[in-house]
């Protein structure tokens, strides 16, 4: 059994091969530019040349590849989209266009194609050929059985609504309707992962990802944030334990889960570059303590915060790798994971790295493939015989 697991994040694409047949040490490792990186330098390039440019495909992820298509507004030169590659930038197309993007149709994106001035860049979240280029380069099995990939996805907020907050009620009503049913904490954070054909209408982000694939293999697609979660209790030092924080600190978004007792009892989601080391510490001191408010994040540029429970702390914040002097668990354990982690390098938290199987870039990869094995009976054989029984 072979699956690809790829978390497609706003700096990185990192990418797994995951074969049954080999220890997983041995299996086939990449990490690249992220899609949106890769759109972002295709703009800029067309920046240089003064060309107008026109973005189809479909709704991808944005951060960079947004940024270089405002950079080539502002330079005077034109951007045209289609309205699924428009949505890429904002969900309502009239705020695309005042951003200074036109909407076009596709008969009209057609005749724009046609045209040699205009540089023509093509949106999607997913270049499975590009993945098969690479491993036929180095003259690698380029067959895989199932294919697992993670998004972040801020959903399709209707009008009026708030996209941080509609991401935001997305999280805390999954934790509500699956952790309030006993499940333990692995479970819960695979519910954020959907077969191909359940994915919620309103995750447009991981249906156009779907929608994109031509592969006739299982597709399992995934929230990058819990996956990435999800795989840092992959950690022996990290999952089983009793009293435990992990934080993925992404380069876009930093999202922390609080988990007493086999159980998640609270969770806050930012934005990274809204975040100072001080403040981050700040807002884990708070969920340690039970006392971050959704509000005081939202109002922060954040997404917001959820306590499902008050924890019972002795002592909470004194000793932050989780034990008092007498052996006891106090505090709870921060793990950390995520190409953002040393935003707390050197922090008083005094955070443990996350490391599962050796390889913190493929946390997201490595909870992508527990993820698959509780949706798939097939998959959990070949996957607990390599990964060994989750730990959480």
């Amino acid at each position: 059994m072979r699956i690809l697991a790829i978390d497609v994040g706003t700096g990185t694409q990192d990418i797994l091969l995951f074969d049954g047949g080999q220890e997983v040490e041995n299996c086939l490792k990449m990490v690249m530019p992220s899609p949106t990186v890769v759109v972002a330098e295709q703009v800029r390039a067309a920046t240089e040349h003064g060309c107008p440019i026109l973005l189809e495909g479909v709704t991808m992820g944005g951060g960079p590849s947004h940024w270089a298509a405002m950079d080539h507004v502002r330079a005077g030169h034109a951007v045209y989209a289609t309205p699924d590659a428009a949505r890429t930038f904002d969900d309502d197309l009239a705020g695309v266009a005042e951003m200074g993007i036109t909407v076009v149709s596709d008969d009209e994106a057609a005749a724009l194609g046609s045209r040699p001035d205009v540089e023509r860049v093509r949106l999607r979240d997913l270049r499975v050929d590009a993945v098969r280029a690479a491993l036929r380069a180095f003259g690698a099995d380029d067959r895989w059985d199932a294919l697992a990939v993670a998004v972040f996805d801020h959903g399709a907020a209707p009008a009026g609504y708030s996209d941080r907050v509609f991401r935001f009620d997305y999280l805390a009503e999954r934790l509500r309707e699956v952790g309030g049913g006993g499940a333990s904490i692995a479970q819960v954070l695979a519910s954020f992962a959907y077969p191909r054909s359940a994915i919620p209408s309103g995750m447009t982000r991981l249906r156009a990802v779907a929608d994109s694939l031509d592969e006739d293999v299982p597709v399992l697609l995934m929230d990058t944030a819990p996956a990435a979660v999800l795989g840092a209790l992959e950690d022996p030092e990290v999952g089983g334990r009793t009293e435990l924080i992990v934080a993925n600190v992404g380069n876009f978004h930093c999202l922390a889960f609080r988990m007493r007792a086999g159980r998640i009892v609270g969770l806050f989601e930012h934005h990274t570059g809204e975040l100072t080391s001080e403040e981050l510490e700040r807002y884990i001191d708070k969920l340690i303590a039970g006392t971050i408010t959704n509000q005081e994040v939202f109002d922060d540029m954040g997404h917001g915060a959820l306590m499902l429970e008050a924890p019972v702390v002795d002592g909470a914040g004194s000793e932050p790798r989780g034990h008092a002097s007498d052996g006891s668990q106090r505090a709870p354990f921060l793990a950390i994971t995520g190409p953002r982690r040393g935003l707390l390098r050197g922090s008083r938290l005094e955070p443990y790295l996350a490391v599962p199987h050796g390889d913190m870039m493929l946390a997201g990869c490595f909870g992508l493939l527990r993820a698959y094995a509780a949706h798939d009976t097939r998959i959990a054989e070949t996957v607990v015989a390599r990964l060994g029984p989750p730990l959480a």
